[in-house]
This record gives structure tokens, sequence and C-alpha cells, in this order.
């Protein structure tokens, strides 16, 4: 009998296609870590440099007005804040090149670009510069005088010191240079040019001790956890400094502003520097990293050189990529969508440190008594949260002022207009999140990683429960990925596009994209089952009819107010929560997920895996209807038990009553899809002219309360009911012509939205008013709200017919 065993030679031929393959995607991998090492990842600052890198080196801008005494500590810029400006962002933004951002400080009287640069090459990430400019506005003061200082930051092991400290002891006549050295980053020099621009003359006594137009450093070596703290630390220094002027002058002869705010002199060693500059009128100065295993040191010129290579490389890019379809190919839709993209791409950051976490509470698993909400409370007002970590994270985020640190379901369509641009990226991010999940497989819905992140949150906001989920947007991406692989496969004029740079090395190479998606599935599986687990709801214990008594769900952490869990904050649920109701957005969201993890195992060859989320995705199709469906109210609404132990609808028309639809679950053979777009365009119901209200205007709760999730119009659920709009009127039947009117309208109405609410602003919104359009709530939302760029790019539909691109 011939032996079944491969010979020798085959098994030696498949190890070595093996070790291949793993070569490729190892050196995919290290090509995409190199380009992404440096950026600007600190989002919460107006300006601020760091790498992906735990503990390493950092940098950051602080600017202010010195004409007058009062004004200088209230406007001293550093931390995005609400409401502190006219506007500020990225107009052209590209992780792996760079871009340029627009600071528009009235107050101050100025208007800050800056603008970052990499270069590429040597072993350790490469080199950047960033270009720093100010230039007065129309109504400021004709002597205005601004206080700019750069600093730098180094944690872990490393050295970092001025070069040349000797040569001034009154400031720095040139460029100051910073050599350093770390691990990670080996040899290093950072140069803060001496730049040009005016410097006042204050022509009082002080001046011979600080002249004006030379550039003072301080340096401190301070404790870690303190670096974080510069804007403090600063005003700390300074009083320092101020009391000992007044004490040398008094207090009726006082320097004026530009000179009694400037740090002392005192160059050296440490791990914090200050590098102040003060200037009247217009000013321009260079920052330059310059890696030592790069090929050289990077240039002023060099710098000028490759801005205007960034610049014209990114627009054509984003046209090639995002190319507007009509009614949006007018030229002013131009900057405005740069503008939402180049900020969400340029609020990606870095984040690492320690999180706060309860795992005492193992009964709210269960949550299954009456009053399992005040449970909950109790149990949180014990405050036995202890922190873990610590973690690291990349990820994009919703708001710079308000919301600068990682959301889970924010995250997911955040990912979707990214994975367009750049592949490899949105790869890396979707890793970054799932390696944060515990062995149970649950990942914190809010990521709050450090004292820093911390200091943005209100205490009663910063603990993270094991058993709480939030919607799984990834897989929302993960099925995109997979479209991009199956457009691929048919499409050999997207070649040219997939090797780009390293956009999209792990899409062009066939092995690549299996091997990622072979080593992100355990993880996939993990975090899917715990959803099924954790967040299970009790069909079998009251008296309800449906296709599975396994497939029916509710979030765990509700209370009478709220379900944030859910994400929909506010939105009215039922009264009083009960541990057998059942929330229909979750298991549309179960159901979404188990879609793509079916498609997925299907991919690797699971064919097991891929038989068994099949069963599970039709079970969930068909309780969908089972248990959701209201013939009373013709709409799916959420279930919850009586006085009478029976099963109970609780209708509350808007956004929960469309998610099987905006999840994809509602064919256009659905015969539940005539009333689901009757719904959508009821303008008495939840249609508007600027887009789908959250709540229905018909509804008791709407615009009550918080009002938070009860009308106002939200991007990300829009831009969901579009989306499959569009998908139902590309398929042939009966709804095709109602979906075509509705995709048509509300695609016009969700752009000119969100346009003019920032043509008057200059700001991205986190939602927008019904009743008038106007923006509302978080200003710099460019989160999920920059999803407008790809209803922009969507297929314009005339007449039921797929014009030009399709």
């Amino acid at each position: 009998m011939a032996s079944q065993r491969p010979s020798l030679g085959l098994v030696a031929l498949l190890l070595s296609f093996v070790a291949l393959v793993n070569a490729q995607v190892a050196e995919i991998e290290k090509a995409s870590n190199e380009s992404l090492l440096w950026g600007p990842y600190r989002p919460n600052l107006y300006f601020g440099v760091r790498p992906r890198i735990a503990k390493s080196l950092m940098g950051g801008l602080l600017w202010t007005r010195v004409e007058d005494y009062q004004s200088v500590q209230n406007n001293f810029r550093h931390t995005c804040e609400q409401h502190e400006l006219d506007g500020y962002g990225w107009d052209e933004y590209d992780v792996r090149t760079g871009g340029r951002q627009t600071i528009h400080d009235p107050a101050n009287g100025i208007d800050i670009t800056t603008e970052f640069i990499k270069f590429p090459g040597g072993q350790h990430g490469g080199s950047w510069g960033a270009r720093i400019k100010g230039a007065p506005r129309e109504d400021a003061s004709p002597d205005l005088r601004t206080s700019v200082v750069w600093y730098h930051t180094l944690e872990g092991l490393g050295s970092l010191e001025v070069d040349g400290e000797d040569a001034a002891e009154t400031g720095a006549e040139a460029d100051v240079v910073l050599k350093g050295q770390s691990l990670e980053l080996g040899d290093f020099e950072v140069r803060i040019t001496e730049g040009s621009g005016d410097h006042p003359r204050t022509g009082h006594a002080s001046y011979d001790d600080k002249p004006l137009d030379r550039t003072l450093i301080h340096s401190m070596q301070l404790p870690e956890d303190a670096l974080w703290q510069v804007k403090p630390l600063l005003f700390s220094h300074l009083k320092g400094e101020i009391d000992q002027i007044i004490a040398k002058y008094g207090e009726d002869n006082p320097p004026p502003p530009a000179q009694i705010y400037t740090v002392k002199h005192a160059p050296g060693r440490g791990n914090l520097h200050m590098i102040q500059k003060v200037f009247e009128g217009p000013f321009e100065f260079d920052v330059l990293f310059s890696s030592a295993s790069a090929p050289k040191k990077i240039t002023s010129d060099e710098l000028t050189h490759q801005i205007k290579s960034v610049t014209s490389g990114f627009a054509a890019r984003f046209t090639d990529i995002f190319k507007p379809q009509a009614p949006f190919v007018k030229e002013r839709y131009d900057e405005f969508s740069k503008s939402l993209f180049s900020n969400l791409i340029g609020g990606i950051g870095y984040f690492f440190g320690d999180s706060r976490v309860d795992r005492s509470y193992d009964p709210a698993y269960e949550e299954d008594n009456e009053g399992f909400w005040e449970d909950a409370a109790e149990a949180r007002g014990k405050n036995t949260a202890e922190l873990e970590g610590p973690s690291e994270l990349f990820t994009s985020i919703p708001s710079r002022p308000f919301f600068p640190r990682g959301f889970l379901w924010d995250e997911g369509f955040h990912l979707l207009p990214v994975i367009d641009w750049d592949v490899d990226l949105t790869l890396d991010i979707i890793k970054s999140w799932f390696k944060l999940m515990d062995e149970d497989g649950w990942i914190g819905r809010e990521q709050i990683l450090g004292a820093e992140a911390r200091s943005k949150v209100p205490l009663e906001f910063q603990v993270q429960y094991p058993h709480y989920a939030n919607p799984p947007t990834l897989f929302m991406v993960l099925t995109s990925f997979l479209d991009k692989l199956d457009a691929k496969s048919s499409d050999s004029s997207s070649q040219k596009v997939l090797t780009e740079k390293s956009y999209s090395m792990q899409l062009a190479n066939q092995e690549a994209a299996l091997q990622y998606l072979r080593t992100i599935y355990p993880l996939l599986k993990r975090h899917y089952f715990w959803f099924r687990k954790t967040q299970a709801g009790d069909i079998k214990s009251y008296d309800r009819e449906a296709f599975s008594t396994k497939e029916g769900y509710r979030w765990r952490g509700r209370t009478p107010q709220h379900i944030l869990t859910s994400g929909l904050d506010d939105y009215p649920r039922a009264q009083p929560p009960h541990p057998g109701e059942l929330h229909v957005d979750l298991l549309s969201w179960i159901g979404m997920m188990t879609k793509s993890m079916k498609r997925i195992a299907t991919y690797l060859e699971e064919s097991d895996d891929a038989a068994e989320f099949a069963k599970y995705e039709e079970a969930i199709v068909r309780n969908i209807d089972d248990l959701h469906w209201s013939d009373k109210h013709k709409t799916y609404c959420d279930a919850t038990i009586d006085d009478y132990e029976e099963n109970l609808h609780v209708c509350h028309k808007g956004y929960i009553s469309l998610f099987p639809f905006l999840t994809g679950l509602v064919g256009p053979d659905s015969r539940r899809l005539g009333a689901v777009l009757d719904l959508i365009g009821d303008e008495n119901e939840i249609w508007s002219e600027y887009g789908l209200r959250s709540l229905s205007k018909s509804d008791e709760f709407y615009h009550t309360g918080e009002d938070y999730w009860r009308g106002p119009i939200w991007m990300n659920m829009n831009y969901l009911a579009v989306s499959q709009l569009l998908n139902i009127a590309q398929q042939k039947g009966p709804q095709q012509k109602h979906a075509t009117k509705l995709y048509t309208d509300l695609r016009k109405n969700l752009v000119n939205t969100v346009y003019e609410s920032w043509k008057e602003t200059g700001f991205a919104w986190e939602q927008y008013n019904p009743e008038t359009g106007k923006g509302q709530r978080t200003q710099h939302f460019t989160g999920w709200t920059s999803l407008v760029v790809k209803i922009m790019s969507m297929p314009d539909l005339e007449g039921g017919r797929v014009r030009d691109e399709l």
C-alpha cells in the first residue's frame, strides 16, 4: 500500500514556502511600522509630536500674546479646548508623509501654521521636520508681541542635553541643538532654528539680563509622571522668575509683559527642555529631528522642498480616492472634504498608560434581579476599581478638545474612510485595539490610558467594567477589507494603487492579507463569543415565541436613564429596566458581527466555523422578526416583560427602529422593508431636511431630558442609513425606486448640513439640530462626522439608474 505521508521533498517545499511568506509579511510590517513611527500623535495638544514608543522623546508647542499682564495666563495655549479658538485643524494631512495645520487665535491676535513632514531612512524610523509660522491677524495690534515655547521631554532610559550650552550666558544667538540618545531611537539631534522675525526691545533695565533677540533655554530634571504637565510646570517656573524680578526692580518698575514672562536661561542636561522665543509681528522657525542612522541631517531647505512635495502629493491622491460625485463636484467642496478627512486622520494618536478597571462585581454578568441597576450603583459606590496595565493603543479619536482618547464603537466608523486611504494603517489600528483584549474576550469601551488622559475625564466615567460591551463596529471595517480583497482579485487595474508606497501592501499581497486574518481570527472569535455570553438575553423564561431560544440579547450596564454601553446613551427604553428585556439594536449588531465572522471563516477555509456562524445568522435574522417586529406599530421595537410576566414591545420610533436595516439584515426582498422605508421618509417621524432624526418628532420624549439621542441628527447612523439605501437602490426589487429617491435626497441633505455648518463655524460638530441644521454639542468633532467625505464620493443616482461611476 502506498504511503499517505507527503514526501520529504514536498515537506521541504512547503516549509520553504511558509518561510518565504513569513519573511514577506515581516518585511511589510517593518516598512509600515517605520513610516508610522513618528507623528503628531498627541492630538489633545494643538501641536504635539511623539513616536509610537511607550516612553520616549516628545515635543509640544505653547504660545501666548504678551502685550499686557492680564491676558497672558488665560491665553497661554497648549491643550485643545472647546470654544477657545475661531478654528484649528489639519488642512491636508497624511499619517505617512505629513501635512499642514492652521490655527486661528483671535484672543492672541495671531494665526499659526504648523507643518509636519517626515523624512524616511535609517534604522530608527527616519527623521522629521516641523515648521511653525505666526501671522498677525488683521485686527491685531500693530506691535503684536508673541511668546512661543517649544519643548521636549524624554521618558525612559536615555539622555537629552543642550549642545554648546556655554556659548551664551544670556541666551542662544543662533540655532539651539539638543543631543540625545535612547534604546529605541538610537542617537539623534533636534535643531530648533533661529528662524526669522523681529524681536521686541523693551527698554527696561532687565533687558540686559534677558535680551529678547536671543532664544532662552531652560533645562530641568523631573519625575516622569510630571512631564505631561508642561503648562503648569511652566507657570510655576515663571512665577518664581517674576518674584525674583519684582524683588530686584520693585513693584513700581516691573519689566513689560514680553520681558517678565520669560524662562530663566539655564541650558543643560535634563528630561525637560523649554525653548522660548519672543517675537514682534510675524515669525517663523523650524524644529528638525535628525536620526543618526538616517543618511544625513535634514535642513530647512530640504524641509521647504518636502513641504511642497507632500502638499501636491496629498491633493492628487485625495482627489483620486475620494472623488466627489454630483452634485458635490463644485470647487467649494474641495477644501471642506480635505479638511474633514485630514482632521479625522490627523486625530490619530498613540496612548500609553494604566487604566481603572473594576472586576469585583461578578453578579453584574447576569443582572438577573429586578433591581439590578441599584445593586450595580451600590457596587460602584464602593470604589473597588484598581489600576491595570500599562497598555498602549494606536487609535483615532472623536474630538481633540473633548474626547482625546480611544472609543471602541467610534473607531469602527472612523476607520471606514481611513481604510480607503490607507489599508495597512487601518489594519494596524484594528490590531492595536484587539491587543487590549483580556483573556475572556473583553475590550474596554473607553480607553483612558494614563494620568494625562484621565485629566480630561470626570471621575465617575473613568472606571471600565469587564461585562460592559459596546457596538462591535470594527467588524464593519474588516468586512470592508474583505470587499477590497474581492475587488482586487477581479480588477487588475487596481495594482498601481495597491503597491503605492506602503498604504496597501497587505492588500496587494494575498498571502500577507491571509496571514493578517489568521493572526487576528482567534481574537475575533474570543470577542464574538464573549458578546454572546455576557450580553445574552432571556427568551426561555417568558412567554415568547421565537425561531431560536438563544438569539436574544440585552445590554449590560443599564440604568433607568441610560444605556451608555449601547452608544445611544439616553435613547428611550423600557421603564423600569427589567432583566427580561431584549434590545433590538444589540441583536442587530451581533447579527452584523456574525455575518462578518462567517465571511472571514470562509476566507480562511475554516469550514466548520463558517457553518456554525451561518446557523447563528439564520437564527438571528428569524428572531429579529419574531421577537422585535410590532405589527401594531409597523416597526422594530425593544421588548420587555409586563406586570403579567408577558412579552411587551416598547416602541420609540427612531434609530432603534432602523437597526436591523442599518446593519444590513433587512434585504431588498424583506416584507418589512416597505414599512422601514416609509418610516425613514416620514416627515412626521424621523425625516428632516437636514438628515434623519435620532428619535421621532412624534415621540413623547422628543427633545426631552438631556436631548442627546432624542432628536438630534448623528452622522454615523445617517451614514449607515444612506449606505443601506444605496444597497437597496442598486438591486432589483419592489422597493428599488423608493430607496433610490430616499438615498438621493438623504445624501444631499447630509452633505449640505455638515458643509453649511462648517462654512459658518469652521468646525465639524458632534450632532446637528433637526430643526435648523446647526452643529451643536462638541465642536471639532472630526471623528465619525467625517463620514460625510465617503457620502460625497458615493454614486449619484438619477431616475433609478446609476450615473457615471457604476
